[in-house]
């Protein structure tokens, strides 16, 4: 075994084996085995406050599974040229940040390890600047994206210590700040949380970074790191100040709804596989905020028995969100380096030369799809049903956005079956548009390990949730103040509070049944008949191609022109004439591009103005030792007369 070789094997059997451990602590902090730990001496002045909860140790559990399947997959996906000690050293380095940011007890300790996470997953994004230009313009857009979100948290929580008269937690639970103060505080860190979940308008970093990083590293950022912004929201807003405004968690659902809505439009007609699944997190997240925000809304009201339950079908869809958004990511890696290409319109006919990987993608499609057996199916009922027993609501604003949310989550339902139908349909089956495709091979046994891993997960989730969904609830309810459980039974899921049940299990049984009773039926009235072979009628246009095929463009092309007024597609036709004649027609070459509306609409301008500024500096920068002196002379002179001026 080459040295390379046994650093990804050592690094890969390290992480998984923390990411179990963090699992087993996480577990037993949800069962209300936390531990706490100051260590003074480690950073200065407030010194370094560890204590693991509940809340904490869910977000713990979730980030550690995730590690450990993406510890399994990195030692084989490593072998690509990602076995450089840099890259090895930083992978375990963002595991340990991502555990550390639930398990903080302290201002100081969370916002460290809060840039520690950051920095880590900035290098890691950064890992194949090299052999592509656009890692480094993804990286540069992570980079300031994340670090201005982590300004806003900055601002807020040290605005909050500073009122509370302490960086512990404990502190700031018992500070009494004034509503106006409490509210600046919780729209700052909103602001720096939702930027880090992926939240529209803020997520213009995710779809860029997400598809650039190696895949592993992909799996850890969508499907751990963005939870942590959903942590953070819940620490501070419903934990540290207590639920604050009432008008705060209507805010929070909207936004919800509208990057829910945003996000999967956004995936629904991407033809880059692992972009397309940057965009399902901004989806799903916004999905998860609908539940933080109509719990937060539950509770204001006092209907504490629906906020446990909203909040509960929150946590169990970022659990599930992190089951199936690895599993997804890990499989796209496995195509990428089979392909070397993620353009859905030039993969297809994958499903022979991979038949693992095709399997174990449409695994996690279906989970993804909300459709039954699916794991997100059941965490989007529970949501539903919370939504629903939510009417008739107390105010105005409460009876317009519920049923909003409501709509919005039966939306982005309907179109998440289109756009993994479309990247299971097109990228994996039909017929190969491209060479890479047709030679395509299944991916070494350690990737096909860890893929395997998370895809157990995914059917654990789908058919037994009341393995976690217990759990979940007791996190729920202590946020909320839920006294009740949320669900009870083991093969039944009934609902305590309201009038609800569902039984995941027998619904995959009764599907699987109905399945095999139309297979025999087919085989049993085929039987009785005499088999003969023949040719598909073709119109006389030959065997099928793959140029008769949808592309994931035209697939998505109806919905595309559906919603034109929202995504505002760009077309442009180039038409090349002939010598000869003006008339005569050489060529025509069509293009259709749909940019980010949000990206062009809010960022580019500013990126404008930015880049202005940095010309105008350069005037001023010219060089010249005299001209600096000049600067320096005015400025000191300056500041004399202000100093005069205001004495």
């Amino acid at each position: 075994m080459s040295p390379p070789e046994r650093r990804s094997l050592v690094v890969g059997v390290g992480t998984a084996g923390s990411g179990v451990a963090a699992v087993v602590a996480g577990v037993a902090a949800m069962a209300g085995s936390g531990f706490s730990l100051v260590l003074p001496w480690v950073l200065p002045l407030a010194g370094v406050r560890l204590a693991l909860d509940p809340l904490g140790g869910l977000f713990v559990a979730v980030v550690g599974g995730v590690a450990a399947v993406a510890g399994v997959y990195g030692i084989g996906y490593s072998g690509h040229g990602l076995n450089g000690r840099a890259v090895q050293a930083l992978l375990p380095g963002f595991v340990a940040a991502m555990l550390l940011v639930p398990a903080a007890d302290g201002v100081g300790t969370f916002l460290v390890c809060w840039e520690l996470m950051a920095v880590t997953s900035l290098l890691l994004v950064l890992a194949e600047h090299r052999r592509r230009s656009e890692v480094g313009e993804a990286g540069l857009w992570y980079g300031v994206m994340t670090h201005l979100g982590f300004v806003a948290i900055l601002v807020g929580l040290l605005t909050f210590a500073a009122h509370a008269g302490s960086d512990s937690f404990a502190a700031l639970r018992s500070a009494h700040l004034a509503p106006a103060l409490a509210s600046v505080v919780f729209v700052a860190t909103l602001v720096g949380f939702a930027a880090k979940a992926g939240i529209a308008p803020l997520h213009a970093w995710l779809p860029r970074a997400h598809p650039e990083a190696p895949s592993h590293v992909s799996a850890l950022m969508s499907a751990g790191m963005v939870n942590l912004g959903v942590y953070g929201i819940v620490r501070v807003g419903a934990d540290l100040l207590g639920g604050g405004s009432r008008w705060w968690w209507p805010l929070v659902l909207l936004l919800g709804a509208v990057s829910a809505v945003y996000g999967i439009l956004q995936a629904a007609i991407s033809s880059d596989l692992k972009r397309l699944l940057g965009y399902s997190t901004t989806e799903n997240m916004g999905l998860v905020l609908i539940g933080v925000g109509a719990a937060g809304m539950f509770a204001a009201d006092g209907n504490r028995a629906l906020a446990g339950l909203a909040l509960a079908a929150a946590l169990l869809h970022v659990v599930n969100h992190a089951a199936f958004k690895t599993l997804l990511f890990t499989a796209a890696g496995s195509v990428l380096h089979a392909t070397g290409t993620r353009d859905l319109d030039a993969l297809g006919g994958l499903r022979p030369g991979m038949p693992v990987t095709t399997a174990l993608f449409g695994m996690g499609a279906l989970a993804a799809s909300a459709l039954p057996p699916g794991a997100a199916f059941v965490s989007e009922w529970l949501l539903l049903q919370s939504l629903v027993h939510g009417l008739p609501p107390s105010g105005v604003g409460t009876a317009i956005l519920l049923p909003l949310a409501v709509a919005a989550i039966a939306l982005t339902a309907g179109l998440s079956v289109a756009t993994f139908v479309k990247a299971f349909g097109v990228g994996f089956l039909a017929k190969p548009r491209s060479e890479a495709a047709a030679r395509a091979t299944e991916s070494p046994r350690t990737m096909l390990a860890g893929m395997g891993l998370a895809g157990l997960v995914c059917v654990l989730l789908a058919v037994a949730p009341m393995v976690v969904l217990p759990g979940v609830g007791a996190v729920a309810g202590g946020v909320t103040g839920a006294a009740d459980p949320v669900v009870r039974g083991a093969i039944t899921l009934e609902l305590s509070t309201v009038a609800g049940s569902l039984s995941p299990l027998l619904l995959a049984l009764a599907l699987l049944a109905g399945v095999v009773a139309a297979a025999g039926a087919v085989r049993a009235v085929g039987a009785r008949h005499a088999r003969r072979t023949a040719r598909l009628w073709d119109c006389g246009g030959g065997p099928l191609t793959a140029r008769m095929e949808y592309t994931a463009t035209s697939f998505a092309e109806p919905l595309q022109r559906v919603f034109d007024n929202v995504l505002e597609p760009e077309d442009d036709v180039d038409v090349t004439h002939a010598r000869e004649s003006a008339y005569l027609v050489e060529s025509v070459e069509y293009r259709r591009r749909v940019p980010d509306r949000i990206e062009r609409r809010l960022y580019r301008p500013v990126v404008a103005v930015v880049a202005a500024w940095g010309r105008a500096g350069r005037l001023l920068a010219t060089g010249s030792v005299h001209r600096y002196l000049g600067y320096g002379f005015y400025a000191v002179t300056g500041v004399l007369i202000l100093l005069a001026v205001t004495r």
